[in-house]
């Protein structure tokens, strides 16, 4: 290996989503991310259990980020008024910076029908943690796993929007456009 070079986190992240790319995510093996990155199989396990992780190791922030802002949310605010900042929280995470990569992911799981699988057990552990947060500020059930299950819809929903090909709005304008379009159709009926 040359010299030190900062970044191995990102380095080896970035390795492997240009694998999954080219090779696909099968064919793509710890060794070979590790080389194409510069580094050694043993510095990838430092960052990582396994291949999967590149595109998973987000996961638990992104869900201490969404509870957090769900329990910042006003005292009187309505379950889905929570909901609401849970579902903003996101946006830093979700930023045009990262749009790419997240497009390149996103991709890189429907594909993979064990890493689609995957991101279904991360949207129910997602799910739950909302719930249970919607339950700590006194909502009772059902509706507390009611409110928790439209969340992860209007997540689902803008992810896939603003990762879409010819997607330019932010993150948080989806969602808001989401929000306000659930508001519509749950008022027509």
């Amino acid at each position: 290996m040359g010299r030190w070079e900062p970044d191995g986190e990102g380095r080896l992240r970035m390795a492997a989503m240009e694998l999954f790319a080219e090779v696909g995510y099968e064919q793509t093996t710890v060794a070979a991310i590790a080389e194409r990155a510069g580094l050694t199989s043993r510095t990838f396990f430092r960052y990582f259990a396994d291949k999967r992780e590149v595109l998973f190791s987000g996961s638990e922030v992104l869900q201490a980020s969404m509870v957090a802002a769900l329990r910042s949310a006003p005292v009187d605010a309505t379950a889905m008024d929570a909901m609401a900042f849970a579902l903003q929280a996101p946006a830093d995470f979700f930023s045009e910076d990262r749009r790419d990569f997240a497009r390149l992911r996103a991709s890189v799981i429907a594909a993979n029908g064990e890493l689609h699988e995957r991101e279904l057990i991360k949207l129910a552990r997602l799910s739950a943690a909302l719930a249970a947060a919607l339950r700590a500020r006194g909502i009772g059930e059902p509706d507390a796993s009611l409110v928790a299950e439209v969340g992860i819809a209007v997540f689902r929903v803008a992810f896939a929007q603003w990762v879409g090909p010819s997607e330019r709005r932010t993150y948080s304008g989806i969602v808001g456009s989401l929000l306000a379009r659930l508001k519509t159709l749950a008022a027509l009926h």
